[in-house]
């Protein structure tokens, strides 16, 4: 897809599953199992998908998936599931090697949009992407580096501490426009300064809003994840945000629904839905 001066490519970097309670916080079961169903213990399919936007000498990922540094019982926990794709072998289908990657966008340090930042190598943690800059917002990093015993299981010190030791981290003080159309803008709700990303020309936008918006599912305004710190806050998010993609034909990003990539939506009966289903 070709916005601006930008292609954009969505990539996979695989699947994992996680507790359908806490992904649908206090939707009952009985109506999120329709559209999501759970395994056996209760997990649904979740995907990880990141942007991969090529800027003249630049090649920018947005987030990078959980990478491959589980343990046998986070596998046994989250069932990942690098068969089909990964983060590496998606870059090598673009023809790209992580020494090409020059600018990598966090939208928030938590391990499944982190951890392939970083790779065990050489006996060692090291960054995935040894020439790139990684930003973060100041705010979430310093959160980071400090979580609640509430969100603690999400920040890993293997995502971060190498991070936290390198000259590659740039911390970004709030709100801006990174390069020519391409905007980081705030989320707050589901962790402090999460960015987004949208990335717009004259003619359309493209809207990567993380885990504001992680499923289909969550297009409707009561499914909020049970991980959100402040989910009042993220009912709040989603309305003004969902309000105005509908109003101007946004392509909105699912970074984890297991089976869409990315919508324009229109008003229901009740809710925002789909539209249309956009290929990237």
């Amino acid at each position: 897809m070709k916005i601006g001066p930008y292609q954009i490519e969505l990539l996979e970097t695989g699947h994992f599953r996680l507790d359908g309670g806490a992904m649908f916080g206090v939707v009952p079961k009985t109506l999120w199992n329709q559209s999501n169903p759970s395994d056996e213990k209760n997990r649904v399919e979740l995907a990880m998908r990141v942007l991969l936007v090529l800027y003249k000498d630049r090649k920018i990922l947005v987030d990078v998936g959980a990478g491959e540094k589980y343990s046998p019982k986070q596998q046994e926990i989250f069932r990942w599931d690098n068969g089909k794709s990964d983060l590496k072998k998606s870059l090598r289908q673009h023809g790209i090697s992580p020494e090409q990657v020059t600018d990598v966008v966090l939208t928030h340090c938590h391990f499944d949009h982190a951890g392939g930042g970083t790779e065990f190598r050489d006996q060692q943690t090291l960054l995935t992407f040894p020439r790139a800059t990684y930003y973060v917002q100041d705010k979430h990093w310093q959160w980071a580096l400090n979580p609640t015993d509430r969100d603690r299981g999400s920040f890993l010190k293997e995502d971060i501490e190498p991070l936290q030791k390198s000259e590659q981290i740039k911390t970004v003080p709030g709100e801006t426009e990174l390069f020519p159309g391409f905007h980081l803008i705030l989320s707050n709700g589901h962790t402090p300064a999460l960015q987004m990303v949208k990335i717009q020309d004259a003619y359309q936008t493209l809207f990567y809003c993380g885990d504001l918006i992680p499923t289909a599912s969550h297009l409707a305004l009561p499914y909020i994840m049970g991980y959100d710190l402040f989910p009042l806050t993220t009912l709040e998010e989603k309305r003004l945000y969902l309000d105005q993609a509908c109003a101007e034909g946004w392509i909105i990003v699912l970074e984890h629904d297991p089976n869409i990539g990315a919508v324009r939506i229109g008003a229901g009966s009740k809710w925002m839905e789909i539209r249309e289903r956009v290929e990237i």
